[in-house]
């Protein structure tokens, strides 16, 4: 089997079904921990910490990553912002969490380039089948957000 950053290096965006979409289907089981209209929050099945929640919406719109983002998706990427601090006060996350939005084959190699990471460290209070995004670039070209906490996160992230 391919390491998780071959897999990442050999995946490319496309309009075809990805994981993601089967999961928004229940298609394939997830543990779903938020569901709305417009997103769908699951455990990761490769926790990268404690708490590890990946967030997406149920529409792709040609938002294959953030790098793909065009003014018509500002709604959906605030939504996800703000879907991501309901789930981490709902996850009991009060002292902090970290979002991390993978994008491209070398978004996050494991130096961890490239990344997009926002941490949150105020009263506020994730299932990838390829989930190790985290430590391999973006694997599902469908834009995701994971959510991780419970332990104290790093900087520089790694």
């Amino acid at each position: 089997m391919a390491s998780e950053k071959e897999a990442a290096l050999a995946a490319v965006p496309s309009d075809a079904p990805t994981i993601f979409d089967k999961i928004i289907k229940k298609e394939i089981p997830a543990n779903i921990v938020f569901e709305d209209e417009k997103v769908l929050a699951f455990r990761d099945i490769a926790p990268q910490a404690p708490i590890h929640i990946v967030i997406i919406p149920k529409v792709k719109d040609g938002l294959t990553g953030i790098s793909k983002a065009e003014e018509k998706h500002c709604e959906i990427l605030g939504y996800l912002l703000y879907t991501a601090k309901l789930i981490a006060k709902q996850e009991g996350l009060e002292d902090g969490f970290r979002l991390v939005i993978n994008d491209g084959p070398k978004g996050c190699t494991t130096q961890l380039s490239g990344y997009l990471c926002v941490q949150r460290v105020t009263n506020l209070p994730s299932v990838d089948l390829d989930f190790k995004t985290i430590f391999a670039g973006q694997s599902v070209y469908y834009i995701h957000i994971h959510l991780l906490g419970g332990r104290q996160m790093n900087w520089p992230p790694g």
